[in-house]
């Protein structure tokens, strides 16, 4: 997930996918891991490039965008992706960049679906896809005893769908909290990761994993929530949890 940047990402074949053509693609600090009914490897690579050239063109005359950890407001004439990831972190208190890796996911999902029926992007454990069947998506949450042994269940119904996930315990990512794994599910993938690292900076102990999620469900646009701290784990919306093995 994206608390494992530079460690092997092993979770990735927790995701059931066999039937689909797996493919890699890293531009810099970007690791895309995708599947699709064939190899889109070049288009994925050139939607890739193109959407952290935007990216990296608004920090260049916007510093501010790359480094604040509170909502940001960009220009009316922004570039999409660019107000996207600002209103993302509006809507939960966070700043823009808490969303940067499930806007990628999403925006070069979102392209690849006109050459393919099914897609999965997965960068850094935050998700974006549309399936034409029902997948498992496995979780980890480090120490935790749930690592492994649980996954989200997702029906092709309620894609496409965003899967952010963040963790206080685990891995390089920002925390103000010791969540082993706040997991969101948005329509956008930009929103779940945003939300996702804001639900994990509310819980500091197992005490607040109630009202973590109290708080998530009156976010718009969110539909699901896993929270998990050691042995206990609380659950929200449309995060149907299935045992594996």
């Amino acid at each position: 997930m994206k608390t494992l940047l530079y460690e092997p990402r092993f979770y990735r074949r927790w995701l059931t996918t066999n039937d689909l053509v797996a493919f890699n693609v890293t531009v810099k600090e970007t690791d895309l891991s995708i599947r699709a009914n064939s190899n889109l490897k070049e288009k994925a690579l050139v939607s890739v490039i193109h959407y952290r050239m935007i990216i990296e063109g608004y920090i260049n005359s916007h510093p501010i965008f790359l480094t604040t950890l509170k909502p940001y407001i960009v220009e009316e004439d922004a570039p999409i992706i660019v107000k996207e990831m600002a209103k993302a972190g509006g809507l939960v208190s966070v700043g823009p960049m808490a969303s940067v890796a499930g806007a990628i996911a999403e925006y070069v999902g979102r392209f690849l679906l006109s050459y393919t029926e099914e897609i999965i992007v997965e960068n850094g454990g935050d998700i974006f896809l549309k399936i034409s069947r029902p997948r498992l998506v496995g979780i980890y949450a480090g120490s935790s005893p749930f690592t492994g042994k649980i996954a989200i269940e997702i029906q092709p119904d309620d894609t496409p769908l965003g899967i952010g996930t963040s963790s206080g315990t685990v891995g390089h990512s920002l925390s103000f909290g010791t969540a082993d794994a706040a997991i969101v599910l948005s329509p956008s993938a930009t929103l779940a990761d945003a939300a996702a690292t804001a639900v994990a900076n509310r819980i500091k102990d197992i005490n607040d994993i109630a009202s973590a999620i109290e708080w998530a469900q009156k976010i718009p646009g969110l539909i699901g929530v896993v929270t998990i701290r050691g042995d206990k784990i609380g659950i929200w919306g449309k995060a149907r949890i299935v045992t594996v093995t």
